[in-house]
């Protein structure tokens, strides 16, 4: 199994970009992540984890709205 997996980020201003995360041990990655804009943590957008195709564990990140 995998430690990390690369996942897509759907969405807001990171639209379209990958990220690289660490699984935990169910193999599973972060509920969700935020992503620093150019601005710092004053850019910073939400994404929650969402399942693109379960019998593949195949995951996305959903944009849902800026952190501040």
């Amino acid at each position: 199994m995998a430690s990390s997996v690369q996942i897509l980020l759907v969405g807001g201003t990171a639209d379209g970009q990958t990220i690289t995360v660490e699984l935990d041990s169910n193999g599973r990655p972060p509920l969700t992540h935020h992503h620093i804009g150019s601005g710092g943590l004053a850019d910073a957008q939400i994404y929650e984890l969402e399942t693109a195709r379960e019998e593949a564990r195949e995951w996305r990140y959903r944009w849902t709205g800026p952190a501040v």
